[in-house]
């Protein structure tokens, strides 16, 4: 591996970079419709909880005595603080009295008992973010959210029966190639605007495969699909399209994104105690996603194996086992720490609501665990209703790392298939199960028989419960029973009955995708809508409440749920229908009237440029250099480690398999990956943040992972004789960014080469290696381009 840079090589970074967009910093005293999402869930579920219970008692309007003349039941009386000034510093949580308070340091809140390390490390958190929070100045009285009147509602736009729009009569006719461009262009025009020009062939391709594959196209693959576009253009974009759609590719790229609403991890994640247990067989649940959106189920099929898979009958062993690794997704959520915690079980079935409310219906029922929902038509009678359902399942995640402290051992569900992978014999590692066994004097309750295939899910508890309503989220303060059932405000004509016999976790997913629910093929095709254009149709895709955004295009969207439906529910088929519009195909680049009239490209004037995710930045480099092993991983490298997180020298093996194959644990990220966003897996994402932090371009300078790749790529550049400097240089370009370098930038190239190589002579004493450290100056420069990084 090369050594760290030189001045020089240092000085050709700073220029060879691009530099990153400037980003404003957030205020956390933005109007509270305007906050992003995951900014308003955590302070729902983590904040707002805490403070009714342990601080409106002495600090709200209704105290009989304001303690320290300090109101916590609003933003701004927090924010003003009391006698001894604000309550934070914001983005210093060492700094604010708040922190200080729940620590006991110098102050004590609250007086009676401290609070546990979890809440706290939750309140740092939320210091660190901003202090994000969505109350208004005066504190609202709860009232019974009205879920009568919701269809009556104009802002409870998603619980409004999907209607089928026609489309819309357009001007430019010949230009939509589909019924999507009829609803794009119909907006457009009524705004006195044109579209911009269509995406230049070599820019449409690089498109192609990065949203459909993850992967960037091959020198190769470029040229034979601008030879074909040239003589018959629509005709070699559809011949692509559905040669990528069936690459086993795609379903590595599109089931990450799955991964992501389904909070996917393989590890616990720091239970407040500084650990942090590791989940040897989430892997399972992973490779179960990928096959899924490479064999096309149906997504009605894929929520009903989820949620309610080990109900469902099975021809084979094989597709039994299949559909009990689908229920993974209800067992894969991080859990708190048993023993500090009287609410663990309800924790889990919140965990278990959350997913599927926000992940599926892009709603934040959560958010009524305590109390009626503050703003959507959701009661706590409706969260209790489907908590029972949740009760009624056993949850099966197996024994969590060794770790008495964290969740409770359950059994696993044990796969009767001959073809599932398990840690060959000679590897000498024993099963997780029978190693803690041998290592522990209290053994664990389930041990399995060496070689045995293993499955996280769920399955029916003996008891089917009705669950009672849990005043302010308490297990131990027990109000009334209520009936299992589903949310009241969401109108499905022939809703299915739930019996004793059952948890009615099957019925829960009929529910879901019945053809009249309101929401499910909203939510998915909006997500759809947002991994093809870099922006969803509701720009809040895991909010289609009442302080989500509205649609920009409210009849695109229900026209694409209708043909969801209408069309088996299949995502292949709805993703080739959208990237064979005219609307996917336009450039990102447009003159600057349309730029001035909509510069946030609210009315598709135009593509928008994309910065490469974590995993398809890894995977690109991976792809120039030469190391990417296309190949399916097998297993996990945590499959047989029984140690925690914090006490293994490192988990994170290396491997040049694609990145959705490496190893995820919570709070303890792929270093490859660390720095670009990946989202926390602790609650379901369906829009990865995108911050420009520092540490980005520390990575792409100093990583030891680029720094070995950039040498691979040299060698790869340096690899045939018959090449002089120019021609190798050609190369590099067609390698990492798909086309030839102009004159200029030849010319550059060159005199960074000879430059490079005078100031490496006394350093390197072999010629060979000198050549190599010469040349991966080069490479590196390209790997860290914008142009890399971003996708037009």
């Amino acid at each position: 591996m090369r050594k760290l840079l030189t001045p020089l090589t240092a000085v050709y970074w700073i220029i060879a970079i691009a530099f990153y967009p400037a980003i404003s910093a957030r205020s956390a005293n933005k109007p509270s419709k305007n906050m992003h999402p995951q900014e308003r869930a955590f302070f729902e579920n983590k904040i707002r909880p805490v403070l009714v219970k342990k601080c409106y008692s002495c600090h709200s309007s209704k105290s009989e005595e304001l303690g320290g003349k300090l109101r916590m039941d609003t933003r701004d009386g927090m924010r003003v603080g009391g006698e001894s000034g604000p309550a934070f510093v914001e983005g210093r949580p060492n700094e604010s009295l708040l922190i200080q308070a729940l620590r006991y340091d110098g102050l004590e809140m609250p007086p009676d008992e401290p609070l546990s390390e979890a809440v706290i490390q939750d309140f740092i958190k939320w210091v660190e973010m901003g202090v994000p929070d969505p109350r208004v100045e005066q504190p609202v009285a709860a009232r019974k959210p009205d879920t009568e009147n919701a269809a009556a509602n104009p802002e409870l736009w998603s619980f409004q029966p999907v209607k089928n729009p026609s489309p819309p009569s357009v001007k430019e006719q010949d230009w939509c190639f589909d019924p999507i461009d009829r609803f794009v262009l119909s907006h457009i025009e009524q705004a006195k605007l044109q579209t911009t020009h269509d995406a230049s062939p070599v820019h449409l391709v690089r498109r192609l495969y990065f949203d459909l594959t993850g992967l960037p196209p091959a020198a190769e693959q470029v040229e034979t699909f601008l030879n074909d576009y040239e003589q018959h253009r629509q005709q070699a974009v559809t011949r692509l399209v559905d040669e990528l759609l069936a690459s086993p590719h795609f379903g590595e790229r599109w089931g990450r994104y799955w991964l992501d609403v389904a909070r996917y991890g393989e590890s616990n994640g720091n239970d407040g105690l500084g650990r942090n247990p590791t989940f040897p067989h989430a892997w399972r649940y992973r490779d179960y996603v990928i096959q899924a959106f490479n064999d096309d189920v149906p997504y009605d099929q894929f929520l009903t194996e989820q949620i309610a898979g080990d109900l469902l009958s099975a021809q084979t062993p094989a597709e039994r086992d299949r559909l009990l690794i689908a229920t993974g997704f209800l067992a894969i959520g991080a859990k708190p720490a048993k023993a500090m915690n009287v609410n663990f079980d309800m924790d889990v079935v919140n965990d278990q609501i959350n997913v599927i409310s926000t992940g599926v219906m892009g709603l934040s029922v959560a958010c009524a665990r305590c109390h009626d929902h503050k703003h959507d038509p959701i009661p706590a009678s409706d969260y209790y209703a489907l908590a029972g359902i949740f009760l009624s399942t056993e949850t099966m995640w197996g024994y969590a790392a060794n770790q008495p402290l964290t969740a409770p051992e359950t059994p696993l569900h044990i796969l009767k298939a001959k073809t599932h992978y398990v840690a060959p014999p000679d590897s000498g590692v024993k099963p997780v199960v029978n190693k803690r066994a041998q290592s522990r004097k209290k053994k664990p309750k389930n041990v399995y028989p060496a070689g045995t295939a293993l499955a996280m899910g769920v399955r029916e508890k003996k008891k089917i419960v009705d669950c009672k309503i849990n005043i302010k989220g308490e297990s131990k303060k027990l109000g009334p029973q209520v009936p299992r059932g589903f949310l009241s405000a969401c109108k499905v004509a022939q809703p299915p009955e739930l019996t004793d016999k059952s948890s009615g976790r099957l019925q829960l997913a009929q529910w879901l995708t019945s053809a009249d629910h309101p929401q499910t093929a909203r939510v998915m095709v909006n997500r759809i809508w947002l991994h093809l254009f870099g922006q969803a149709l509701v720009r809040t895709p895991d909010d289609f409440g009442v302080y989500g955004e509205r649609p920009t295009h409210p009849e695109l969207l229900d026209h694409l749920a209708i043909r969801f439906r209408s069309e088996g529910w299949s995502v292949k088929q709805l993703i080739r229908a959208i990237v064979l519009s005219h609307t996917y195909q336009l450039s990102s680049f447009c003159e600057a009237e349309i730029l001035e009239a909509d510069p946030e490209n609210r009315l598709l004037c135009r593509h928008n440029r994309r910065r490469l995710d974590a995993e398809s930045l890894r995977d690109s480099i991976l792809a120039a250099s030469g190391q990417l092993n296309r190949e399916p991983a097998r297993g996990s490298a945590i499959a047989n480690v029984d140690e925690l997180v914090n006490k293994v020298s490192n988990l994170h093996l290396p491997h040049n398999h694609r990145s959705i194959y490496l190893c995820m644990l919570r709070h303890s990220d792929p270093p490859e990956l660390s720095a670009f966003d990946l989202p926390d897996s602790t609650k379901p994402v369906g829009r990865r943040n995108e911050s420009t932090l520092p540490t980005q371009s520390l990575f792409l300078l100093n990583s030891p992972f680029l720094v070995e790749q950039a040498d691979w790529f040299a060698k790869e550049v340096l690899s045939d004789p018959e090449l002089d400097e120019s021609g190798r240089i050609h190369l590099a370009y067609r390698r990492a960014l798909n086309r030839t370098p102009n004159s200029a930038e030849l010319e550059r190239a060159l005199t960074l080469i000879h430059d490079v190589d005078q100031a490496l002579e006394t350093e390197f004493s072999q010629e060979e290696l000198r050549r190599v450290a010469v040349w991966a100056t080069l490479c590196q420069g390209l790997l860290t381009t914008n142009e890399f990084r971003y996708v037009d």
